[in-house]
């Protein structure tokens, strides 16, 4: 039975900017200064505490309600009592996704002229009737699957969107890495491994590149990560420029990772070797040389309210 909700969100820009700067006056002097507006700001910090306090007004009348930052996720422990709000942008869907064990979770879009909220199907109004939905038993969710990385020695890392392996500056990243009984070293810019949830974010971003490139020499290539038919129960993977020389090749640079199959990634770094997930970079794993990872689609999995 669902007693609480539980409101995730994260610190307005202007709210970090104050952080930064230890106060909203000398926060204004800074972005004025350089030339910028501090009403943008000020605007995006007024709509989004409008959208938190309709939430919370909203939620309150139906269950119990707490609001936890971001920042806490790592170490809350959520119960079975409990349904997931978080509202912000869609990064903070898939950063609140992977702390969770099988509760739901709805997306709030606070600000839709703004945010393309592909994960944020409701505003603070049309949330509540789901909210009620869910109360009830009577839910309309989306199931999505993660991806999982494990270690040679036991940790492990989940991810909603995505998955980067690589160097953690911008230096070659090498490894060798092995898919469908097939090897090669390698150095690139790192991989990235994508959900069919994350598959509008990162693995776009690298297919709008190739595009580009491709439309110069007249070669047709997929525009939009649609275009791929990524099923939810497939991972996708891409090597960034990778770097032909006599010590590294380009032949595996692409593929899909089904539920019987696995990418394996062996560090060749002595140093700054990481992967992390959904674009948290203080959340990751040490992958140095004598590490080894094994990329797989997760037996755990989110409901998404819709």
């Amino acid at each position: 039975m669902l007693e609480t909700a539980v409101i995730i969100r994260d610190k307005t820009r202007l709210e970090q900017l104050i952080e930064r700067f230890n106060s909203k006056a000398q926060a204004k002097f800074y972005i004025e200064r350089s030339g910028s507006s501090f009403d943008f700001y000020e605007k995006e910090h007024e709509k989004f505490y409008q959208e938190l306090n309709s939430l919370t007004s909203g939620l309150k009348d139906i269950l119990k309600t707490k609001v936890i930052f971001r920042d806490f996720l790592p170490t809350y422990i959520f119960t079975e009592s409990e349904v997931v709000v978080a509202i912000g942008q869609d990064g903070l869907i898939a950063n609140t996704a992977k702390y969770l064990k099988g509760q739901s979770l709805a997306g709030v879009n606070p600000d839709s002229e703004s945010y393309d909220g592909v994960l944020l199907p409701f505003n603070s109004k049309s949330v509540i009737p789901a909210i009620k939905g869910a109360i009830k038993g009577q839910v309309n969710t989306k199931t999505v699957s993660l991806a999982k990385a494990t270690l040679n020695d036991g940790q492990e890392l989940l991810a909603f969107n995505d998955f980067y392996i690589g160097a953690k500056s911008h230096v070659s990243s090498r490894y060798k890495i092995t898919f469908k009984g097939e090897s090669e070293v390698q150095s690139s810019s790192g991989i990235i491994i994508s959900t069919q949830a994350g598959s509008t974010g990162w693995l776009s971003s690298v297919l709008n590149m190739a595009y580009n490139v491709g439309s110069h020499f007249g070669v047709n290539l997929p525009h939009s990560s649609l275009d791929l038919n990524q099923k939810s129960s497939e991972l996708i993977f891409t090597v960034r420029e990778p770097f032909a020389s006599v010590v590294s090749q380009t032949n595996i640079g692409f593929g899909k990772i089904n539920k019987e199959e696995s990418l394996i990634v062996e560090s060749r770094m002595s140093e700054n070797g990481v992967i992390f997930s959904d674009g948290v970079e203080n959340d990751f794993l040490t992958f140095n040389t004598g590490s080894q990872v094994k990329i797989t689609i997760a037996s755990q999995t989110v409901d998404l309210l819709m």
